[in-house]
């Protein structure tokens, strides 16, 4: 049996408090009609990781492209985009998606790889097989690094973001590219064809994936609940070909979880753009978006978004 890791700490990060209890009005000018700001030193222009995401929009802002950049800001690097679609959605639905045209996606790609050292990059929603193909394209091309791919198909509220044609098309020539594929436990059903209801199964599922290409594979599992030995607990399946390890958190009891997936391999790909091993990124990465979960937002009437900036002030 692989290792078994489940940490709260962050390495190479000064721990920052955040002071929520300051009054604002005992900074504001007595004359109303001048504001002055502070004078700040002034420092030498400095540089951070950038990271591009190739996805969806959600104009809800829990998921997809805005899901990303907020999880690329709390970690502390720059994030690039290249929209793939643009979706109607909130928390309870998807009333509408826009799929843009491949050349366009590609001609984003370009403008930011042509003027941009990207570190890593993630792929989230990919509609169909032009797409998919386009963007494999461009980023062979570019040889762009520590590529995640995330391979969403549905949303939470159950509506489709890929079609079913594009699947073998996602694995013929996209997978085979990744540093890390990141499927939930449905994706790795549609992909495999198989069913998995156990840790047992979600490790053959790992095993089956890794043989299409990728370099690690992270079986997520947040769809199995009440395993014998895993009760009350969320767990990952990663495997490189020649171990297992399995990613462990708490499971909490809250209906906040809309983009978990995003935020999730957003985060690996960040820490891999920061420097991190794959092994210490997907450790990373499982501890920022445990603590998004567990103190999650309670926003809309539907499946509300995690909290993607609490980790920032409490690392």
């Amino acid at each position: 049996m692989g290792a078994t890791i489940n940490r709260l700490n962050r390495p190479g990060y000064e721990n920052r408090s955040v002071n929520r209890s300051e009054n604002l009005s005992e900074k504001m000018p007595r004359n109303p009609s001048r504001y002055e700001a502070p004078y700040y030193e002034r420092t030498e222009p400095t540089t951070v990781p950038v990271v591009l995401t190739i996805a969806g929009s959600d104009s809800g802002g829990g998921a997809g492209i805005e899901a990303d950049i907020k999880t690329f800001t709390s970690l502390g690097v720059f994030g690039t985009v290249a929209l793939t679609a643009v979706t109607a959605q909130n928390t309870t639905g998807v009333p509408g998606v826009y799929v843009l045209d491949p050349d366009f996606v590609v001609a984003q790609v370009d403008a930011v790889a042509t003027d941009f050292t990207i570190g890593a990059a993630k792929t989230g929603m990919l509609a169909n097989s032009a797409i998919i193909e386009a963007v494999a394209g461009v980023v062979k091309r570019h040889s762009i690094p520590n590529l995640v791919v995330d391979p969403v198909m549905v949303s939470k509220s159950r509506v489709p973001l890929m079609e079913e044609e594009a699947r073998r098309t996602l694995v013929s020539t996209l997978l085979p590219l990744a540093t890390v594929i990141t499927p939930n436990i449905p994706e790795a059903e549609a992909i495999l064809g198989m069913n998995i209801t156990t840790t047992a199964e979600a490790r053959l599922a790992a095993r089956k994936l890794r043989d299409l290409g990728p370099r690690w594979v992270v079986v997520k599992g947040g769809h199995l609940e009440g395993e014998t030995g895993y009760a009350g607990y969320a767990v990952d399946i990663a495997f490189n070909g020649e171990e297992f390890i399995e990613l462990s958190a708490r499971r909490y009891a809250t209906p906040n979880t809309h983009g978990t997936g995003c935020t999730f391999s957003s985060a690996i790909a960040a820490y891999l753009a920061l420097g991190l091993g794959v092994r210490e990124a997907l450790c990373s990465a499982k501890d920022y978006i445990t603590w998004a979960i567990a103190n999650s937002l309670s926003l809309g009437h539907g499946c509300g978004p995690t909290n993607h900036f609490y980790f920032r002030g409490h690392k």
